[in-house]
């Protein structure tokens, strides 16, 4: 499927998605040999990011529109993005470092994604063209960072529950400590789902000369942040058991992930492929 792409783009590209798999192989080696791998792993998150920003800023300049308008370009940037909030919070939030054993897989997941869809350039409509989309995707992209680092401690923290006898699991700090920052991500994600739906709000007004639609993108968002403040309620106010909050954050991902991914590229909405 990569036809279309130029080959010094490709060539970024595969050099971007080979970091995220030297870097999820030295993970998973560092936790079965019980060694601390977290420097070497830092290095393969910051040279992916890199090499996809290198990539993102060739096609821009040939395509002369931003990496948000087709499938390819939105896997493209997310690769760019997600990788480097995640590598942000690996850098100042060593508690996070441990969740690198299910993040960095699902990076590769993404980078085999883009390699298998068409990868010829779209034609950018005239409602793009304006300074409310740049925002509506900055933050949303945000928000899905850190909702993915959320995910990330989730889902080591319901593998421990798994797998108890793992003498690393049971290395790391305990359940109480991992769920606090697994729920502070969470409420910062909800920030930015908020801060996107405003922004989207008042570029839909300016393009559209309307606020909302409910269009399939839009009730997707809106069902993603009715989950998010449902989560928090819950946490707050019925102190759910753990392993349930666990489940949720993953749910509430998986729901963040089809809005993001998938129906943008399914409906005939008017602002397909924006993320």
């Amino acid at each position: 499927m990569l036809n279309h792409l130029h080959v010094p783009e490709m060539v970024w590209i595969l050099i971007g998605i080979t970091a995220y798999l030297v870097g999820s192989v030295v993970v998973w080696y560092g936790v079965m040999r019980q060694r601390n791998v977290d420097e070497l792993v830092l290095s393969m998150l910051v040279a992916g990011v890199i090499f996809f920003m290198v990539a993102i800023t060739m096609r821009w300049l040939r395509t002369e529109y931003g990496p948000f308008l087709t499938l390819f370009e939105v896997l493209l940037s997310n690769l760019f993005s997600l990788g480097f909030i995640y590598t942000l919070a690996y850098l100042f939030y060593p508690v996070v470092r441990s969740s690198a054993l299910m993040v960095l897989p699902f990076f590769l997941f993404l980078g085999v994604w883009l390699l298998l869809v068409p990868a010829e350039a779209g034609q950018l409509p005239a409602t793009y063209q304006t300074i409310w989309l740049w925002i509506h995707v900055g933050v949303g992209k945000v928000f899905l960072g850190i909702c993915l680092v959320a995910v990330g401690l989730a889902a080591i923290l319901l593998l421990r529950k798994l797998v108890r006898t793992d003498a690393w699991l049971a290395s790391l700090p305990d359940d109480h400590e991992l769920d606090a920052y697994v729920w502070r991500f969470i409420a910062i994600a909800f920030v930015f789902h908020s801060l996107m739906l405003l922004a989207g709000a008042v570029w839909a007004q300016d393009a559209w000369g309307r606020y909302w639609a409910w269009d399939s993108l839009e009730t997707w968002a809106f069902i993603t942040w009715l989950l998010l403040g449902l989560s928090l309620h819950l946490k707050l106010t019925y102190k759910i058991p753990q392993w349930s909050g666990w489940l949720l954050v993953m749910g509430i991902f998986a729901v963040a992930f089809i809005t993001f991914f998938g129906v943008p590229f399914s409906s005939m909405g008017p602002h397909k492929g924006i993320i």
